[in-house]
């Protein structure tokens, strides 16, 4: 379910033109933060949206969304944006900073460059969280455990559906791993077209099996449910609703893949200074450090990493034991190939 908010709507760009004042900008409504919904955002809301409101003495609104460069564009060029800062994955902040979206990130607000991972920096984009998408079940009703995407896509041994992100991306990458392509070799076998044909013929053989999910909270829907028996998911989504919620769903390190999503400022937004001010804010080790007591993410800030407990590290992606066997997400590699290979999907998903 999306957050949503009720903005006060007051004529829109021309009348904020005319609230300019000596010294500045009157904003015609209040800074607007947008992420992904779920246990995540409630997270975000006690760690960095409220208490950066009772900061600045303002309201800060936030709302959630399902990602798409296409909405990106749409608020841009619509003229004066009614979102602020968005958090955005790997290809839509590449896309957005090549097509002008975002406002440049001011780092010295930041304290510099360097207290990030080096994937964290950007000229348009701040890194938030480190996280994993992975093989998800729950240990309460699969009393065997799955161990590799190959399971996944093992309907005899593992009868019921499986839930799946709907897009080409992880889809053709877990595709490929159940087909025996080794983790690290998987971005060089889809760099071909023979890797793109044996991706789809390998999704072909699940495709009737298959409940397609687009918000982060669904997958944690199906499984409790029971509606499927495995399921994509987002690794702090999982470590999310077991603490919170009692439940004992387990995810898959090995074939997992792991990226960085960012705080961007969307281009002529009316609340430019406030919403770096704010990825200033959610950015601080003091801050940021909190998010893995509520869900468990990686963290960019370098110095805020270090300042997690032990046993927490364990449900991170950054954990090293973690990583073993587990791939970067390849956002050069989305950037140049999205746009073929979602119409590639859509179409092989209308079929």
């Amino acid at each position: 379910m999306k957050a949503t908010s009720t903005l006060l709507r007051i004529g829109g760009a021309g009348l904020a033109l005319g609230l300019m004042v000596a010294g500045g900008t009157a904003s015609a409504r209040d800074l607007t933060v947008v992420s992904w919904g779920g246990n995540y955002q409630d997270a975000q809301k006690k760690i960095y949206f409220e208490p950066f409101s009772k900061e600045i003495g303002k309201p800060v609104l936030d709302e959630s969304w399902d990602g798409g460069i296409g909405v990106i564009a749409a608020k841009v060029k619509a003229g004066v944006p009614n979102w602020d800062v968005v958090q955005v994955e790997t290809e839509e902040l590449e896309l957005g900073c090549a097509d002008g979206f975002y406002e440049k990130i001011d780092w010295a607000t930041l304290g510099g460059k360097d207290k990030f991972l080096p994937a964290a920096v950007s000229d348009c984009g701040v890194g938030a969280i480190v996280w994993s998408t992975m093989l998800s079940y729950d240990a309460d009703r699969l009393k065997t455990p799955p161990t590799s995407w190959a399971d996944f896509w093992d309907t005899t041994k593992f009868p019921g559906k499986r839930g799946f992100r709907r897009g080409p991306k992880y889809s053709l990458e877990f595709a490929l791993m159940a087909d025996g392509v080794k983790p690290e070799e998987v971005y060089k076998v889809l760099g071909t077209p023979e890797g793109v044909d044996r991706a789809f013929k390998k999704l072909d053989e699940l495709k009737p099996n298959i409940v397609w999910w687009e918000a982060g909270a669904q997958p944690l829907s199906l499984l409790a449910s029971g509606e499927v028996v495995m399921s994509t998911a987002y690794n702090g989504r999982l470590a999310g609703i077991n603490k919170t919620e009692g439940k004992n769903f387990q995810g898959v390190w090995p074939g997992s893949i792991y990226a960085i999503d960012s705080w961007v400022i969307l281009k002529d937004s009316p609340n430019a200074k406030e919403a770096m001010d704010f990825i200033a804010f959610a950015s601080a080790p003091a801050n940021q450090s909190k998010l893995p007591d509520y869900i468990a993410y990686g963290l960019p800030n370098k110095e805020a990493a270090a300042m997690v407990p032990p046993a927490l590290q364990k449900d991170l992606p950054t954990t090293q034991a973690n990583l073993t066997g587990a791939i970067a997400l390849d956002g050069a590699f989305w950037v140049d190939n999205v746009e073929e290979l979602t119409k590639r999907f859509n179409a092989w998903l209308a079929k």
